[in-house]
C-alpha cells in the first residue's frame, strides 16, 4: 500500500493485516522501517544491534490497556498509530485506530475499498439465486462490486456469452477467469491495484487458488468441491490481508454458501441494479413502497429477479421482525427456522417460560429466610 508513514506528529503508521487472539500483525512500509532504523542507529551509533528490518516491516502488536479501557476494537484493516517499535524482536505497541473509512461487520474488517465476488460457472455449478442473494449483500455495504467467475474452462464460448447476457440484464459485466489454466487472472489483478479488496463468495469457487495465483507468499490451503453436494468445503479460517505484487491489499474471507438477509426492507430494491434504473426515471405512488402488491407501482413487473426480491423481502422482514421481538420482553411470538428450503422461517407462540418453571431450593430457602428476619 502507498500512503502516508508518519502523520504530522511524527508518529509511527502501519495497517493491520490479521488478527490472532490478543495480539495484532501490523503491516509497516519499508521507509518507515529504514527511517526509525536510521535514527536510532544515530542515537546508539551500535550498527550491529539493530539488523535491517524485513520488505515490508511487520510488527506483532499488542493493544494498549487505555484502548481496551475506552472500548475501541482493533481490526483487520485498521490504520493505526504504532508506539515503542521493536524491529529486531518484530514486536510494537497500537496506541490509537485512526478513523475509518468503512467498516464491515461480516466480515469484519475495515477501510475496504471494493469487493470482489467470485464464482464458478462450473464444479460447483453456476446457482442464479445463491450468485443473486451474495451481489444483493454485496451491494448492501455501498462499496464497487466487482464480479469474478472462475473455471471458465469448463464451458464453452457460447456459454459464456448466454452467461454475460444474463448477467448484464442485472446490471453487471462478469469477468471470465480460469486459475487452473491462468485464463485472464493478470485482467482480474489490474482492479485490484492499490486498493483494499475483500474477496468473498461460497466454498469451492477457488478463492483460495485465486489469491494463491495472485500472491506467491499467501499459500493459502486449498480443497476440493465435495461430490455428493456438490459444494466447496470451506478452508479459510479466518481474515488475513495480503499484499499485492502491484500494490494495494487483498482479504481473503471464510466461505459461506448463504449470507444472512438483514438489510432494512425498505431499502432491499436498491440493491438491484436494474431496479435502481427503473428508479431513476419513475417514483412510486408510495414513498414507503415495498413493491409487491401496491398500486401504481413502478418496480413491480417482468424482470428476472423479482422472483429473487420478492424472496429476499420475506426474508428481510423476518428479521426485522426478529429483532423487534428481541426487543419487546413481553412478545408472545417467537421465531421458528425451517430446517429445509432457502432460510425460509415461521412465528409460533411461546411458553412463557417463568411461569411454568419450579421455584430452586436456593430461592425457598432465601424466602424462609426473609420470612423469619420479618418475625423477627
Amino acid at each position: 500500500m502507498t500512503g502516508e508513514i508518519f502523520d504530522a506528529t511524527g508518529q509511527l503508521l502501519g495497517t493491520v493485516v490479521a488478527v490472532q487472539a490478543n495480539f495484532y500483525r501490523v503491516q509497516m512500509e519499508q521507509e518507515a522501517g529504514e527511517q526509525r532504523r536510521r535514527k536510532a542507529e544515530e542515537k546508539l551509533n551500535l550498527n550491529t544491534l539493530l539488523p535491517h528490518c524485513p520488505s515490508p516491516p511487520l510488527l506483532l502488536c499488542t493493544r494498549r490497556t487505555r484502548l481496551k479501557k475506552i472500548g475501541q476494537q482493533v481490526m483487520v484493516g485498521d490504520r493505526v498509530v504504532v508506539e515503542e517499535p521493536d524491529w529486531a524482536g518484530g514486536r510494537g505497541a497500537i496506541a490509537e485506530v485512526l478513523p475509518r473509512q468503512s467498516e464491515l461487520d461480516r466480515p469484519a474488517i475495515a477501510n475496504v475499498n471494493q469487493i470482489l465476488l467470485v464464482f464458478a460457472v462450473a464444479d460447483p455449478p453456476l446457482e442464479p439465486y445463491q450468485l443473486s442473494r451474495f451481489l444483493i449483500k454485496a451491494e448492501s455495504t455501498g462499496l464497487d462490486v466487482l464480479l469474478c467467475l472462475n473455471k471458465s474452462d469448463l464451458i464453452s464460448p457460447q456459454e459464456q456469452q448466454q452467461v454475460t447476457d444474463r448477467l448484464l440484464g442485472w446490471g453487471y459485466e462478469p469477468i471470465f477467469i480460469s486459475v487452473k489454466d491462468g485464463i485472464n487472472t493478470e485482467q482480474a489483478a489490474k482492479y485490484l491495484s492499490n486498493k483494499i479488496t475483500v474477496i468473498a463468495g461460497p466454498s469451492g469457487v477457488g478463492k483460495s487458488s485465486l489469491i494463491n495465483t495472485l500472491i506467491d507468499s499467501a499459500k493459502l490451503r486449498v480443497g476440493e468441491v465435495s461430490g455428493k453436494l456438490a459444494r466447496g468445503r470451506h478452508t479459510t479460517r479466518h481474515i488475513e490481508l495480503f499484499e499485492l505484487p502491484s500494490g494495494g491489499l487483498l482479504a481473503d474471507t471464510p466461505g459461506f454458501n448463504q449470507p444472512d438477509m438483514d438489510c432494512i426492507p425498505e431499502e432491499l430494491i436498491h440493491y438491484f441494479p436494474e431496479a435502481r434504473e427503473k428508479l431513476a426515471v419513475a417514483s412510486c405512488r408510495f414513498s414507503d413502497c415495498l413493491h409487491r402488491d401496491e398500486p401504481e407501482c413502478v418496480v413491480r413487473g417482468d424482470w428476472e429477479r423479482y422472483e429473487h426480491y420478492l424472496e429476499f423481502l420475506d426474508a428481510a422482514i423476518a428479521h426485522q421482525t426478529q429483532l423487534h421481538q428481541q426487543a419487546d420482553p413481553e412478545s408472545t411470538m417467537k421465531l421458528k427456522s425451517k430446517s429445509k428450503g432457502k432460510g425460509q422461517s415461521q412465528y409460533e407462540p411461546k411458553l412463557e417460560s417463568k411461569k411454568y418453571r419450579r421455584i430452586s431450593r436456593k430461592t425457598q430457602l432465601q424466602d424462609l429466610q426473609e420470612l423469619y428476619r420479618d418475625e423477627e
